[in-house]
């Protein structure tokens, strides 16, 4: 299998990258990895590579402040963008970029393509719960508005994410919403849930945002404006615990002493939140796998989604996509 890799794109490029390279390309040697970028920076990071690495030539970085479609347009010779172009022509199975989100949006759409049948792609990363299986949601941003087929659409496919890549057999589906009762919700959830009931998947109604990380379900779908800012406000408090914690900890002596005792427990507390376990977020809905990597994804989190691209490619994700939607 191939996978291109952004080398240029993310806060921690391209160390990180090169590094979780070399890593994955001695634990896996059946996939070759193509970093994609300047070769004059990535070569002398890369030492004696292994035969499984190469360098696809790519000498624009599409910045994280740039606008999204134009810079697609526009840094044609971009590495984000190149490395979309090598998904298109068949020369990669898949890519990863943890550089600028929108613009890898416009690339699934303007270079790789919509699979026949979807409407509209959405971007579903995982979500770390406390029994540590995860939850899978979508839209978390690809598309801000959204019709109530749109969500039946994201089920599907997230269902089928769920079965190919975590070999869940018949996925719980939940609809994101300011209730559990069926009638609660905008005319949009409301239209949602009774399309939902018909569709072929697990659906089992309608989940509220303060329930997400005790995984009610296995996929959660809703439009992606509600979706990032959901992302946004769970990353945010986990954050500011954490800070609480550390503040509290450090007083005193005497909590500088508890803390030395609990450490270990901390350190299984950060872990189950630890973003790099579940980096690695697909754009469903597009004719070729695209991962979506986080923005500060170190080595060990690109390695993360290194892993995941490799499973969902072996267990032909795509191949089941266009089979589903094929006929619709």
């Amino acid at each position: 299998m191939r996978i291109a890799i952004d080398a240029m794109g993310g806060d921690h490029a391209p160390h990180a990258h090169v590094e979780s390279a070399l890593s994955a390309a001695a634990e896996w040697p059946d996939t070759h990895l193509i970093l994609v970028g300047d070769p004059e920076v990535l070569q002398p990071l890369l030492g004696g590579a292994p035969h499984n690495i190469t360098i696809e030539p790519a000498y624009e970085v599409i910045e994280s402040d740039d606008e999204p479609v134009k810079a697609v347009r526009r840094k044609t010779n971009s590495s984000m963008v190149v490395a979309g172009r090598l998904v298109k022509e068949g020369k990669a199975d898949a890519m990863i970029s943890a550089g600028n989100t929108g613009a890898l949006m416009a690339i699934g759409l303007l270079v790789v393509g919509r699979l026949k049948g979807i409407d509209r792609p959405g971007l579903a990363p995982m979500f770390p719960t406390l029994d540590n299986a995860g939850i899978l949601a979508l839209d978390m941003g690809a598309n801000m508005d959204a019709k109530p087929e749109h969500l039946v659409q994201y089920a599907l496919m997230g269902s089928l994410y769920r079965n190919k890549v975590h070999g869940i057999r018949e996925p719980r589906v939940g609809l994101l919403n300011v209730g559990t009762e069926a009638a609660k919700g905008n005319e949009l959830t409301k239209a949602a849930f009774e399309l939902l009931e018909q569709a072929p998947i697990n659906f089992v109604g309608n989940v509220e945002s303060r329930d997400v990380l005790e995984r009610p379900c296995d996929v959660l779908v809703c439009d992606g404006f509600s979706g990032n800012i959901m992302l946004k406000a769970i990353e945010g408090a986990a954050s500011v615990i954490f800070k609480l914690l550390r503040a509290e900890l450090t007083a005193s002596f005497t909590s500088k002493l508890a803390a030395g005792v609990l450490k270990p427990n901390f350190r299984r507390v950060r872990d189950k939140m630890d973003y790099n376990e579940y980096n690695g977020a697909p754009l469903l809905g597009v004719n070729g796998l695209v991962i979506k990597g986080h923005g500060s994804s170190d080595a060990k989190a690109m390695k993360t989604a290194i892993r995941q691209t490799r499973t969902a490619i072996g267990n032909g994700l795509i191949a089941a996509l266009a089979d589903e939607f094929s006929g619709k």
